[in-house]
C-alpha cells in the first residue's frame, strides 16, 4: 500500500479515520505480526460461524425442531451474543481487548461443537446461549483490539479486518459443504473447534507478545480530554461522545439489516419472483458475498483516497440504487448486477462505523454501536417476512434500499460533527 502524501492523508494518531485530520507522519508498518495475527482471529471468526451455519439442518434434524421451534432456539444466538457486549466492553477496558480476543475465541472454538450433541430444542437454544456469548464477545473485544492497531498504523486498514471475517465465513461455507457427504455434523464441527482452537493459540501468542501491545483502556472521559489539550481544542462532551456512538451504531443497524434480510431472502427472491433455477439463486447470493469481500479487500485504499465519510456516503447510495434495481427488475441477469451492487456498497459501512465507534467511545463505543448493528442483522429478516405478507417480496426488498440510504446519510451526519477520539 502506498505511503499517505500531505493531500491524501485522512488519519492521525487520534482518530485513524476523521476526515479533516492529515498527517505527513510515517506510520509503524502496515502488515505487522500483530496486524496479520488479528485478521487470522477474525477469519476463524467467520469460519466457525460458517462452519455452524450450513450443519443447522443436520441439528433441527436431530432434535426434531418445527421451523418455528428451530426459529426460538436461533435467536438464543442473539440473546447470548447481544447480552454478552456490554460486559465485555468492560472487560476490554480493564484488562485490554487483546487478552479478551483470546478468551472470547476459545470460547467460541469450544461452543462450535456442542450443538450437535443436543436432542432436544431446549437443549439447543442452551448451546446456542454459550455459542453466542462467545460469537458477541469476539466480535466487541477483535474490532476493540482493531480499533487500537488503527490507532497506531495511522491508517484506515479498519476493512481489512472485516475482509479477513467475510474471507473465512467464505471458506467454513466451502469446507462445511464439502465435509458434509463424509462426517457428521459432530465430527464436522468438533474439527472446526479443533483448528479453532490452533489458531487461537498461534495468533493469541503473537497478539500478546506484541511489543506494543494494549494495556488496559482508559476511561473514556479522560482519553477525549488528553486528545483535547494535545489538539489546543475544548474536550468533547461525554453526552456528545454518546451521541456520536448511537448514531454510528444506528449507522452499522441499518446496513446490517440489509446483510441479515439479503441472507434470508435473495434466493427466495430469485427464484419465486423472478423464477430463476435453484442453482440460480444459490449463485446470486454468492455473488453478493463475494462482492462484499472484494469491497472489504479495497476498503482501506478507498477510505485513503476519498476518507471513510464519502466511502460510507457512496456506499449507501450504491447500495440503494442495486436494491431497488435487484428487487424491481424482472430479468435474472439484472438482478444479479443489482446484488452485487447491495454487496460493494454495503462491504465498507459496517467496519467503518464500528471502527470509528471505538475511536470515539474505546470499547464501550465498540460495544454499543456493534450491539445496535446485531439488532439490525436480527430484525431484517422477520421485517421482510411481515413486510412480504402484506405487499408483496419485491416491494419489502425496498426497504433495504431505504435503509441502505439512511446508513449513508447518517455517515454524513456524523463526519460533519466534530469528533475526540477515546
Amino acid at each position: 500500500m502506498p505511503l499517505l502524501n500531505k493531500t491524501e492523508a485522512r488519519s492521525s494518531a487520534a482518530d485513524p479515520l476523521s476526515d479533516t485530520a492529515a498527517t505527513a507522519v510515517r506510520a509503524p508498518r502496515t502488515w505487522s505480526a500483530a496486524r496479520l495475527a488479528l485478521t487470522a482471529f477474525f477469519a476463524i471468526d467467520g469460519f466457525l460461524f460458517a462452519a455452524w451455519v450450513v450443519r443447522i439442518p443436520d441439528v433441527r434434524a436431530q432434535v426434531h425442531a418445527s421451523h418455528s421451534a428451530l426459529g426460538l432456539a436461533l435467536l438464543c444466538i442473539s440473546a447470548g451474543a447481544v447480552a454478552t457486549m456490554a460486559l465485555v466492553g468492560r472487560l476490554c477496558v480493564r484488562y485490554g481487548s487483546r487478552k479478551v480476543t483470546v478468551g472470547s475465541l476459545a470460547l467460541l472454538s469450544l461452543a462450535v461443537p456442542l450443538p450437535a450433541h443436543t436432542h432436544s430444542v431446549a437443549a439447543l437454544g442452551a448451546v446456542l446461549l454459550l455459542f453466542g456469548a462467545g460469537y458477541g464477545a469476539a466480535n466487541v473485544s477483535m474490532n476493540s483490539a482493531a480499533v487500537d492497531l488503527v490507532a497506531r498504523l495511522r491508517r484506515p486498514v479498519m476493512p481489512s479486518f472485516h475482509a479477513g471475517y467475510s474471507l473465512g465465513g467464505l471458506l467454513g461455507a466451502a469446507v462445511g459443504g464439502l465435509l458434509a457427504g463424509t462426517f457428521s455434523a459432530a465430527w464436522a464441527l468438533a474439527l472446526g473447534g479443533v483448528l479453532g482452537l490452533a489458531v487461537t493459540a498461534a495468533a493469541g501468542a503473537v497478539l500478546l507478545r506484541d511489543r506494543d501491545g494494549d494495556a488496559p483502556a482508559p476511561a473514556v472521559t479522560a482519553a477525549t480530554a488528553t486528545a483535547a489539550r494535545g489538539a489546543g481544542a475544548p474536550a468533547a462532551a461525554p453526552r456528545h461522545a454518546r451521541l456520536l456512538v448511537v448514531l454510528l451504531g444506528l449507522t452499522a443497524l441499518f446496513t446490517a439489516y440489509g446483510e441479515g434480510a439479503l441472507a434470508d431472502w435473495a434466493t427466495l427472491h430469485l427464484t419465486d419472483d423472478v423464477h430463476a433455477s435453484a442453482g440460480t439463486a444459490a449463485a446470486g447470493y454468492a455473488a453478493f458475498a463475494f462482492a462484499m469481500t472484494a469491497g472489504r479487500v479495497s476498503g482501506t485504499w478507498l477510505s485513503i483516497r476519498l476518507g471513510a465519510t464519502r466511502v460510507m456516503l457512496l456506499g449507501g447510495l450504491t447500495a440503494a440504487t442495486g436494491m431497488m434495481v435487484a428487487a424491481l427488475a424482472p430479468s435474472v441477469t439484472v438482478v444479479l448486477g443489482g446484488f452485487v451492487l447491495v454487496g460493494i456498497g454495503l462491504a465498507n459501512i459496517f467496519p467503518l462505523a464500528i471502527g470509528r465507534a471505538g475511536a470515539t467511545g474505546g470499547p464501550q463505543g465498540v460495544a454499543t454501536a456493534s450491539a445496535l448493528g446485531y439488532a439490525g442483522m436480527l430484525i431484517g429478516p422477520p421485517v421482510i417476512g411481515f413486510l412480504a405478507d402484506a405487499v408483496g417480496l419485491p416491494l419489502a426488498l425496498t426497504s433495504v434500499a431505504a435503509a441502505a440510504a439512511l446508513a449513508g446519510v447518517l455517515a454524513l451526519v456524523v463526519g460533519r460533527r466534530p469528533h475526540r477520539a477515546a
